[in-house]
């Protein structure tokens, strides 16, 4: 039984990628010198019918009569008022980021920063754990996909945005931040101490198990990520095995255009692999594979997910299911699927703002609850205290058992 296409090669090129991270779209408007973040009054109607008269009573009701008012200066009070009218839209996505937040992005974006290595979002409003990278330091610590902080140090949380709260979960190398947190299933909150460090983010693994099953562990998508799954899948053919899994537990995500080139293995060309809806502002835009179509219908193929698997996890595991490429099993993910723009502003500020949605090839919206895996398989308490792992043993069984 053949489970590889004849007379088509792996020896892909490498792909050229855009600037997709985290669901992440990097644009630049170009500023001057001469540019200005106040509006004229001509452009401010233009823009909208709005009665700016309460903001400017406001403004000067602090000069009149608030004691400290000298010294908090006119441009922070510009930067505060932008903040609050990009939290009014009430999306933990879209945020503007001052000078300093803006350089500490910037960093975080190219890879280069200090932190303890978990990717968070927002989860009915409290700030939940996506998944923590594998093997660094809140790997190492204990910390779980779906963790609540409730507090980061002494600070609660419950007002923080997500980039505030990254601020303050960042640091130096060496330094600790203590974390509480809310585990479900468990009655009281635990404080969790983690020693800052360097982030190496990891990518890829490979392992041929003793049955003959070849695993693939992907915890993110880096821009390194594709040629190393290119390596992954010579790996997998020289094998010689017709069974495979990939692990996407944990991953929080990375660039689109990796994920979009990875489901070009499995995908004749030009297959719809996932849309960026833009809610009417636009037409859609639409990503397709790029035809690799490697492997015949006889592969014997499962993706494994978790609430820990967001943004890019669910776009690959997203078309696998609705073309049934693969068997999907483990937890619900976790349900980023939004695609935030990256503008300047200026040349030292930042808004990072939701623009689309995506949607998975059959139009399932990715945001509003995740991925449902074909084979629901928790991971409880006593599996993990047993160092079982119940969601690779259902792999193993449909694979074995495969029809």
């Amino acid at each position: 039984m053949k489970y590889f296409k004849e007379k088509r090669s792996i020896l892909f090129p490498i792909v050229i990628f855009g600037v997709f991270l985290l669901g992440i779209i990097v644009g630049h408007i170009p500023f001057t010198k001469s540019d200005k973040l106040a509006l004229s009054a001509q452009q401010t109607q233009m823009s909208t019918q709005a009665d700016f008269s309460s903001f400017w009573k406001v403004w000067n009701t602090i000069n009149e009569k608030y004691p400290q008012a000298s010294t908090i200066t006119d441009q922070d009070r510009v930067y505060g008022s932008i903040s609050g009218l990009v939290s009014s839209l009430n999306d933990p996505y879209t945020v503007f980021f001052k000078p300093d937040e803006a350089k500490m992005f910037q960093e975080e974006i190219a890879g280069n920063f200090s932190g303890i290595g978990m990717e968070v979002g927002m989860k009915d409003k409290i700030l939940t754990v996506i998944a923590p990278l594998k093997d660094t330091p809140a790997y190492k610590a204990g910390i779980k996909s779906g963790d609540k902080i409730l507090k980061i140090d002494s600070t609660v949380t419950s007002d923080l945005t997500i980039d505030e709260a990254i601020k303050k979960i960042r640091g130096k190398k060496g330094t600790t931040v203590a974390l509480t947190i809310f585990r479900v299933g468990e009655k009281d909150a635990r404080e969790i101490k983690v020693v800052r460090d360097i982030i190496n983010i990891p990518t890829l693994d490979t392992n041929l198990r003793k049955d003959g099953i070849f695993v693939i562990s992907l915890y993110s998508f880096s821009a390194d990520s594709p040629n190393l799954f290119r390596s992954a899948m010579q790996e997998f053919v020289k094998s010689g095995s017709g069974k495979l899994i990939l692990d996407l537990r944990g991953n929080p995500g990375g660039y689109l255009d990796a994920a979009v080139d990875m489901a070009s293995y499995f995908l004749a060309n030009g297959k719809l692999v996932v849309t960026e809806d833009y809610g009417g502002k636009k037409d859609p835009t639409i990503y397709r594979s790029a035809g690799y179509d490697l492997f015949t219908d006889n592969l014997k193929f499962v993706v494994l997910i978790d609430n820990g698997s967001a943004s890019a996890s669910e776009i690959l595991a997203g078309a696998m299911q609705d073309y049934v490429i693969a068997k999907i099993v483990g937890e619900q993910s976790y349900g980023k699927g939004s695609v935030q723009e990256v503008i300047d502003v200026t040349p030292d500020t930042i808004l990072k703002v939701t623009v689309a949605k995506w949607l998975t090839p059959n139009g399932t919206s990715i945001s509003l609850k995740g991925l449902t895996p074909d084979y629901i398989i928790p991971i409880t308490k006593k599996d993990i205290e047993a160092k079982k792992d119940p969601q690779i043993d259902k792999a193993v069984e449909l694979l074995n058992n495969w029809k």
